[in-house]
């Protein structure tokens, strides 16, 4: 594993824009640049300010979503419904046009994923979600005001709980579940809003938003 600082010693917080720390990823970054020169193909970096209260973390870029657009759940379903929740939510303004310069603005929220390079099938390898940690506990360390972590999906989950030095036997992860991590960091689970979830009805709209009431109401209390 390279050191962080040698490859980007400006934001720990993020990747650089040629990360070279996974080769299957790289490989596969290098393959979408040819077939689409045009796209953003890079690791995809965190979205809102770092004195955000929530952090929302999911899986990875989806290839024709972030990957190809440069932000977090931009281009592809699973956006649709996210940022559709956090308007409702009171967590972002403006309108949502699945494009990076639609003027949609986060409020007291920020959007990273646990591994930042689009993985090929939208799966990471164990190795490659282990390697991109580095980057999730400085986006941690970076956000002062810290009091709420949304996962979206089992692996984001994970990669929260050992991130945090937690042992994952004592987290187990379920839809709607929560859990104290110390701190004054509360940690709030949901599947993943993928089109696959929600077209199997395994996430329904009114699944997603029972969660973010669920967090509203925390932050109010914080």
């Amino acid at each position: 594993m390279a050191n962080v600082s040698a490859l980007n010693p400006a934001s720990p917080t993020e990747p650089p824009r040629d990360c070279p720390l996974c080769p299957r990823l790289v490989a596969y970054r290098h393959a979408n640049q040819a077939a689409h020169p045009d796209w953003f193909n890079g690791p995809v970096p965190s979205f809102g300010t770092e004195d955000a209260r929530l952090l929302i973390v999911g899986l990875a870029p989806g290839v024709q979503g972030a990957n190809r657009t440069g932000r977090p759940f931009t281009g592809d379903f699973a956006g649709d419904l996210l940022y559709s929740t956090l308007i409702e939510y009171g967590f972002a303004k403006g309108h949502f046009d699945a494009r990076p310069d639609d003027g949609l603005m986060l409020v007291d929220a920020m959007i990273t994923n646990a591994v930042r390079c689009v993985p090929p099938q939208n799966k990471p390898t164990p190795l490659e979600s282990n390697t991109c940690q580095q980057f999730l506990k400085a986006r941690f360390s970076a956000m002062p005001k810290l009091k709420a972590v949304l996962a979206l999906g089992r692996i984001a989950h994970e990669s929260i709980v050992t991130t945090n030095g937690l042992r994952r036997s004592k987290f187990a992860f379920a839809h709607q579940a929560s859990h104290d991590m110390g701190s004054g960091i509360h940690l709030f689970d949901s599947y993943h809003c993928s089109r696959y979830n929600t077209n199997t009805r395994r996430l329904t709209p009114e699944m997603f938003h029972a969660v973010f009431k669920d967090i509203r109401a925390y932050l109010d209390k914080a």
